[in-house]
This record gives C-alpha cells, structure tokens and sequence, in this order.
C-alpha cells in the first residue's frame, strides 16, 4: 500500500506521461489485459486511458484492471488512470519511504 507522500512523488513522475494503453467501448479482452501486462512490468508508472461510458463503469474497470495485476491506483482524473506496480528485477522508480 503507498502512501500518500509516495503517490504525491508518482503523481509528479507521471505528470508528463502519456496514455500508453487504452481500453475502448469493447472493454477489456484477454490480448489487451496482456499487453497492460508487459507494459507495466517494464514501465512500473502507466497511465492508462479508458473510454467508457459513465464513472462507474470506469471506475470499475480501472479497479478490475488494479486488482487482477497487483498495482496500485496513484490517481485517475477523468478517463485517465496513473496505476504502478513495482518490478523487483528492474527497480527504476525508487520510492520515498515515507
């Protein structure tokens, strides 16, 4: 679980980060689960942009999307979700320990 001065120091990591997944009106498909996959372990900080509907469904999805790869939500603002998960073997983003 990251703390609020973690996200706070990912929240500013992220900042300039461009969605590099995006999950359309088709939802989320095995193919593109994988491919958010391979993008976090290699990036650990994604943002991910998800065009649905309304919030909740959003809302949902992102937490499903959380939940099933074992990361962390930083932030979301509109469709647009910051998720990480640390990678022991790549180690690049070195958090604070507060």
């Amino acid at each position: 679980m990251l703390s609020e001065h973690q996200k706070k120091h990912l929240r500013g990591l992220g900042h300039q980060l461009k969605p590099v997944v995006t999950v359309g009106d088709a939802g989320l498909s095995d193919s593109l689960f994988d491919e958010y996959e391979r993008t976090l372990e290699h990036h650990e900080l994604i943002k991910v942009k998800v065009r649905l509907g309304d919030r909740k469904e959003r809302d949902s999805l992102i937490a499903s999307l959380c939940e099933r790869s074992n990361a962390e939500l930083v932030q979301r603002i509109g469709n647009v979700a910051l998720v990480f998960r640390a990678n022991p073997e790549k180690n690049k983003i070195l958090l604070p320990k507060r």
